[in-house]
């Protein structure tokens, strides 16, 4: 937990337009004037262990030193309610829970007092008054208990049958998480008892941490009217878990969907989470939103990343399509997950080149095309698919990493030609290259651009690029198959990153725009590279002459000095070779 900081929802940039208002309140203004919170049926069970509890414990004790700070941030707490009187935590919940246990222990600490005989009548009247403010109180019509909490459907028995009435706490026949609400209300009750003690005080002590604690702890509230608002929250808030509640979110809404009208049976239910917690285990929670936007993608219009929950919201309105839609992404995480590692095991030689290719382009447009080709084609025409990764590979470099084109449209075409395979309507390799035409750099506008190309090497990525490059262009006009990413070769530049003053020939102001054209750079040894450092050229030269590499030894052959020129008109050959090795044949 982080040292007290004060901010609020329009430090991050928040649009107040949207349908929610954001306060800043104490944790004693939450829990007051008859509010109640619920935990939604779905949302994640309870998770914090000592690690959590002893952060923020230490927090809070950090407040009572002679220096301490005044208050303690506790973050976004998102609420949902439609009349401000009930609230569904949408994010927040393992805090507020928390929060909850700990007050809990703190009664049943007053609760021994009492029975120990310790300023039983005050400390009785303390518990009762704790307990009605922070805990429940009494319906002044019905006289019925009503809590101020509700957990979700695995936690709420347990913490309504044994922790808020103060009963004896069962050890067995519990879940995973009523385990960890058991040893959370045990944790605080002895850190609490080893603070105050069993003296005649105790219990005034205990009460006045108690009462100073609620005034210190302080959240950013902010309450929504709906799923939608907020799905919109999550999406502008850049904090620590809020993809996460995203997912929660997700979840919440499909299973509720699932679950009204009450004809969902737990034993459906329990198979349903089991499901989706498989998905999301696979995928990790922060993937999981990405994910499904390109899972949809694949099978409908494209949908911008700030309108999905909308879509699916309205799309997805009934038992028997929000079941299609959890089978299908069941289905296919496997094989995002899959696209996303070239190391497994589903992925034959060229497949695997051509992923570890678009994971190094940092690619991520053509995903939804290739879920719904690997589903369309993967086991009965497995060669549609390579040929279609390969050509997807080309198109990315072409496209993406020389011409650096708009990805917007790119993300388009590739929705449509995605959307036209699920439905059937592509259904050979040469329909799926024609649909994918358009966001082919043609050979002028490819090699135009790759005769201006730099990529500033300080960047590791670009320079593992620059790498790949050059190694395929060695390949092509070699034979010879190097490992690009073997440490026995290294990165020469030419012109050096820091050059001497025998570069001293080519202009200050125009070395460091040189340095970095692809024209510039060539592989070597790297004990070569090491040796050589930023010497003149024509020593260089001669250690270019005895290289492995042919296009290293061609550039001691060619150029007797090197200028600006002289990078351009190595650059066009390099250009020149490139287009014929980064094509797709449209005619075949």
């Amino acid at each position: 937990m982080g040292k007290a900081i004060h901010r609020n929802a329009a430090d991050e940039g928040l649009n107040m337009s949207m349908n929610f208002n954001t306060s800043n309140q104490t944790f004693r203004q939450l829990l007051g004037n008859g509010l109640s919170y619920r935990v939604p049926p779905f949302q994640r069970d309870y998770s914090w262990t000592d690690d959590e509890w002893d952060d923020l414990w230490q927090d809070m004790l950090g407040l009572f030193e002679e220096d301490g700070e005044p208050a303690h941030y506790m973050g976004y707490l998102v609420l949902q309610s439609s009349d401000s009187k009930r609230f569904d935590i949408i994010d927040g919940q393992q805090r507020i829970t928390t929060l909850s246990v700990m007050i809990l222990a703190a009664l049943g600490h007053l609760k021994d007092l009492v029975h120990a005989g310790v300023d039983a009548q005050n400390n009785q009247r303390r518990r009762d008054a704790l307990q009605n403010s922070y805990i429940g109180y009494l319906d002044p019509v019905s006289l019925v208990p009503r809590p101020k909490l509700e957990l979700n459907r695995h936690n709420n028995r347990f913490f309504q049958t044994y922790l808020v009435p103060l009963e004896s706490l069962p050890q067995r026949g519990l879940n995973a998480s009523e385990h960890q609400l058991r040893k959370a209300f045990i944790w605080f009750k002895e850190r609490l008892r080893i603070r105050v003690g069993q003296h005649p005080d105790s219990g005034e002590k205990l009460a006045a941490f108690l009462d100073t604690l609620v005034d210190k702890l302080f959240f950013t509230v902010i309450t929504v009217t709906d799923e939608l608002n907020a799905f919109k929250v999550f999406e502008t808030l850049n904090a620590r878990g809020v993809r996460l509640s995203a997912t929660d979110l997700l979840k919440n809404y499909l299973f509720s969907v699932i679950s009204a009208g009450g004809d969902a049976h737990e034993n459906e239910l329990t198979a349903l989470e089991e499901r989706w917690e498989r998905i999301v285990g696979m995928l990790g929670s922060e993937s999981f939103p990405e994910f499904l936007r390109v899972y949809w993608n694949s099978r409908h219009t494209l949908v911008r990343k700030s309108d999905l929950f909308k879509t699916i919201r309205k799309r997805i309105n009934d038992r028997e399509k929000a079941f299609a839609l959890l089978r299908g992404l069941d289905r296919s995480a496997e094989i995002y997950a899959a696209l996303r590692d070239p190391q497994d095991g589903f992925w034959e030689i060229d497949e695997r080149k051509a992923l570890q290719q678009l994971l190094m382009f940092n690619v991520r447009q053509p995903l939804a095309l290739l879920l719904a080709c690997h589903e369309k084609f993967a086991h009965d025409q497995r060669e549609t698919f390579t040929r279609t990764l390969r050509a997807v590979a080309v198109i990315s470099f072409r496209y993406n990493v020389i011409c650096n084109l708009q990805t917007h449209d790119q993300e388009r075409v590739y929705n449509e030609a995605a959307r036209k395979i699920s439905e059937g309507r592509l259904t050979r390799l040469q329909e799926i290259l024609e649909a994918l035409h358009e966001i082919y750099p043609d050979d002028n506008r490819f090699k135009t651009a790759f005769c201006e190309k730099e990529l500033r090497t300080t960047n590791s990525r670009n320079r593992k690029v620059v790498r790949y490059v050059l190694f395929e262009i060695e390949h092509h006009m070699s034979g010879q198959s190097l490992d690009f990413e073997s440490a026995t070769y290294n990165l020469e530049h030419i012109l050096p990153e820091s050059p001497s003053d025998a570069w001293s020939h080519i202009e200050e102001s125009k070395q460091d725009r040189l340095t970095y054209r692809l024209g510039n750079m060539t592989p070597l040894e790297t004990t070569v590279n090491r040796d050589i450092g930023n010497l003149p050229y024509e020593q260089k030269r001669q250690a270019y002459e005895n290289s492995d590499f042919q296009i290293t030894r061609a550039v001691a052959t060619h150029y007797d000095e090197w200028t600006e020129a002289k990078v351009i008109a190595r650059q066009t050959q390099l250009a020149k070779a490139a287009t014929a090795i980064w094509r797709i044949d449209f005619g075949a």
